[in-house]
């Protein structure tokens, strides 16, 4: 049976997602840092579950040895896991601009790093959650978006690099999703993106032959005007 690791599995883009998978049979392992919301998700899907952070190598060495040992092998791999932390480039901290390019860029590279060898043995699928903000100049998410660029040229390259192992990848870019993370937008949850919209995206990724590249998707909501 195919195998998934998501990061950020617990809640939001990521939960939806790894739901997906399981509906489409994949045998699941969900890594995110709070462990009530983790072991809430794992029993959910009967996923096996890894606390890990995505920012720590050790951490990223850890969480793909342990889905490797639990299920064999690995097919497909979606780093969700993210953060986001809106201010004005005048106002905002280094701390916070530390934060949200090491989470958001630096666990994407770690994961994938680390999960390459199992990747090109299946021949395997690999998602990116990047955002719109990626792709556009955002005011108030200066780091937000200068991590999710990154996210983007990232995956462009990676691409490339894997295309003779048979290793695909998509930057998947929404704009505002009914998500926690999107509440400081103040805009309503019913007026945003479903998770289940990314998770929909992703299932197609899923059935497309093994010679077709999507590198970019952008996610666009009705209403913007960009």
């Amino acid at each position: 049976m195919p195998s998934a690791l998501v990061t950020g599995g617990s809640s939001g883009i990521g939960l939806a997602i790894a739901r997906m998978l399981r509906d489409e049979g994949y045998d699941l392992t969900l890594a995110a840092r709070k462990l009530e919301r983790l072991e809430s998700a794992g029993r959910d899907l009967a996923a096996e579950i890894v606390s890990a952070d995505v920012r720590r190598e050790d951490d990223c060495v850890r969480l793909v040895d342990a889905h490797t040992q639990r299920w064999g092998g690995l097919h497909v791999l979606v780093n969700s896991a993210g953060i986001g932390v809106a201010a004005p480039i005048a106002e905002l901290s280094a701390k916070h601009w530390d934060l949200q390019l090491d989470v958001n860029l630096r666990g994407t590279f770690l994961v994938t790093q680390q999960a390459l060898p199992q990747l090109r043995a299946s021949r395997g699928l690999i998602v990116n959650l990047s955002s719109i903000a990626g792709t556009l100049a955002t005011p108030g998410l200066s780091a937000y978006g200068a991590s999710k660029a990154a996210v983007i040229a990232f995956t462009r390259t990676l691409v490339r690099e894997e295309d003779a192992n048979g290793v695909r990848a998509t930057a998947l870019c929404p704009a505002f999703v009914d998500t926690p993370m999107a509440e400081w937008s103040g805009i309503p949850g019913e007026d945003m993106i479903r998770p289940e919209d990314c998770a929909e995206l992703v299932r197609a990724l899923l059935r497309l032959g093994p010679n077709a590249r999507v590198p970019l998707i952008v996610v666009e909501r009705a209403g913007d005007r960009i």
